[in-house]
């Protein structure tokens, strides 16, 4: 499968250079960027063999079969559909869409194309992620009570994209939508959001940090939060059962740490499992099946819609308007 990359993004030699250069079926095949002499420093870096001239040019070349789209927040929607419009696949970073409206518009047009769009929540293909689910399924820890999931960073620089209210920024767009969907994953419903409480940057549009409470249809409760600026950095999940619980420390890169601890009673456990293949490289694989064969997806775009309408939720329930 011969792939074009939108953007010189920072995110991409982890995200897709290094899972393509360890998978036969994958070649990458261009890169543009808004600066041409960044996209040549990137090909030149990483050994893609040409750069275009623009986000138009790659998705009108022929050789080219799919589209990764690692842009800002407020870009993700409109280049899905210009990609699909050209008859490419597309895997596209999180999260799918600015808002909840543009997430319905963005998927009834995949629906009609037949294309695969698959939304880049890594961490639900990996190993540690399998583990987690199936933990729960065999009620090791009892019924389920409480699915939660915190990820904080440390990020000063105000002039990043993540603090740009116009490039549909935040911590709940960035981070805490990865709390969400590892929180929506493990319950298996849909949540109704009880409460939030949020920490705006300086721009009081945006979020510096959100903290949502929830509810699932079961009765299973569950926190979601983030922060783009905290001391101290976490990507923590806790799910609890009538039993006792599994505590999750990196689940946002398994990878990192690939084990987990269950606890159930006064006997405490740690679970490892595989390291490889990455979360990276995982999904990867599976958009490359998704493709040939119609495998399924686990984050396509009816997923990233369940997604988008929580995000929405948490926003308004915190006092805020979504992002345009």
């Amino acid at each position: 499968m011969r792939i074009g990359i939108l953007g010189a993004a920072g995110i991409t030699p982890n995200s897709l250079i290094a899972p393509a250069a360890g998978n036969p079926s994958v070649g990458l095949t261009a890169v543009a960027a808004r600066n041409r002499a960044r996209a040549e420093e990137f090909a030149a870096a990483h050994g893609i063999a040409r750069v275009l001239d623009s986000y138009e040019d790659v998705l009108a070349d022929p050789d080219i079969d799919a589209v990764y789209i690692p842009l800002p927040n407020s870009e993700h929607g409109r280049w899905t559909v210009a990609a699909v419009d050209a008859g490419k696949h597309v895997l596209v970073e999180m999260p799918f869409a600015s808002n909840l409206a543009e997430a319905e518009a963005v998927a009834a047009h995949v629906a009609e194309s037949g294309l695969v769009v698959m939304e880049a929540f890594h961490y639900r293909y990996h190993a540690l992620m399998a583990e987690v689910l199936r933990l729960v399924a065999d009620h090791t820890i009892g019924d389920l009570v409480d699915v939660s999931a915190w990820f904080d960073i440390r990020l000063e620089d105000r002039g990043n994209i993540r603090y740009q209210q116009d490039l549909a920024g935040g911590s709940t767009m960035d981070l805490g939508c990865y709390s969400l969907h590892f929180v929506r994953s493990v319950a298996g419903e849909e949540p109704e959001v009880v409460s939030a409480v949020a920490r705006p940057s300086t721009d009081p549009r945006l979020d510096e940090a959100l903290t949502a409470e929830v509810r699932f249809p079961s009765g299973v409760t569950g926190t979601i939060s983030s922060s783009l600026l905290e001391d101290e950095e976490r990507q923590t999940a806790v799910v609890t059962g009538t039993l006792g619980r599994i505590e999750v420390e990196g689940f946002v890169l398994p990878q990192l740490g690939n084990s987990l601890t269950v606890i159930v009673g006064d006997e405490t456990s740690t679970i490892e499992v595989p390291h490889d293949p990455t979360s990276y490289a995982a999904q990867l694989q599976v958009f490359v099946d998704a493709v040939r064969s119609g495998a399924a997806l686990l984050t396509g775009p009816e997923d990233s819609v369940a997604n988008m309408r929580a995000i929405d939720a948490m926003y308004v329930a915190a006092g805020l308007q979504p992002r345009d």
